[in-house]
């Protein structure tokens, strides 16, 4: 495996990692006209002023649902949804288990409403826009991103949970603060890979979201994004490695045909005294990925990585796609 140049591996084995950089995106894909682009660029800015200014409204449900669906139609990309039409789990309710500990056991209950605690693998910040089209659920989001001009604001006020990826000090105050928001009923959104990859499968998933689903008796949604342009895969939407956010919004402005692709599985329903959340992760993985292994294995892939560098100076040569 031959790592970027451009991307930094992390300090700790522990830290979310993905080896693909800016070579892995499709830069030169189907464009729209220049006119075109400068209408979605315009209608774009307004719908972002539009979520400015709607303030702390824009966390009611139906404003977070309607601005999300403007957003994304104001950038040329379509949504296509595939296994049902909605990311929270029906019927989701609570049981008492012979451990006294409350868990899932599917529609069958009668006790106590929880939230769902939607999966998915990651590949963009459009990721995030597709999403709450389809559903107003809480965002489980990089901290980075309340510092973005213009989106920072906004995803801040529609009431998304931070997390600081490079801490784990900070990770259990995010657990039971999730625990807490799916007791109550809110559906969670969270993308367990912990960065963004080019590819579908991306790498393994981590497991410390999924201790939230079961301390709250929640079900799981796994759900699968996936970009095409003109129906065949693409990268143009990814936003990985160095890029940044106003190079990455040019490529889908100008972007011809781009579709993202929700597929929405199966809910998984722990069961009583089942508390293991490697197994849940697991199979949450699977259901996203198709059955198919990750490309890249959390600390092993970084193990590579680390003696990749050792053995070959990185330089322009080594720059390559993934």
């Amino acid at each position: 495996m031959t790592v970027p140049a451009a991307m930094s591996l992390p300090a700790h084995a522990w830290a979310a990692w993905s080896p693909c950089s800016t070579g892995c995106v499709a830069h030169a894909a189907d464009r729209v006209p220049a006119a075109r682009v400068a209408r979605r660029a315009a209608v774009f800015g307004r719908a972002v002023l539009g979520a400015l200014v709607s303030g702390r409204r824009i966390a009611e449900p139906e404003t977070l649902r309607a601005r999300a669906a403007t957003l994304l139609d104001s950038l040329g990309v379509r949504l296509e949804v595939a296994g049902g039409g909605t990311l929270s789990a029906t019927g989701a309710r609570t049981i008492t288990g012979t451990t006294g500990t409350t868990r899932a056991a599917g529609p069958t209950a009668t006790t106590g409403t929880t939230g769902t605690l939607i999966v998915a693998n990651h590949i963009s910040w459009l990721d995030i826009i597709a999403l709450l089209s389809m559903e107003p659920v809480v965002m489980l989001a990089k901290r980075e991103i309340a510092g973005w001009p213009l989106i920072g604001p906004v995803v801040t006020r529609a009431g998304t949970l931070y997390i600081d990826r490079d801490s784990l000090r900070e990770l259990p105050a995010t657990v039971r603060e999730m625990a807490a928001r799916l007791r109550d009923g809110q559906s969670v959104m969270a993308f367990p890979q912990g960065i963004t990859w080019c590819a579908g499968t991306g790498g393994s998933f981590r497991r410390a979201t999924f201790q939230a689903a079961l301390d709250a008796g929640a079900p799981v949604r796994p759900v699968t994004l996936d970009y095409v342009q003109h129906g065949a895969p693409t990268t143009v939407a990814a936003f990985v490695g160095e890029d940044d956010l106003g190079r990455s919004l040019r490529r889908v402005i100008r972007a011809d045909g781009l579709t993202v692709r929700v597929n929405v599985h199966r809910p998984l329903w722990p069961m009583p005294d089942v508390d293991d959340r490697r197994r849940v992760a697991a199979r949450a993985q699977a259901a996203v990925c198709g059955g198919r292994l990750p490309l890249h294995h959390g600390v092993a892939a970084l193990g590579l990585a680390r003696r990749a560098t050792r053995r070959a100076p990185l330089g322009p040569a080594a720059e390559s796609g993934r």
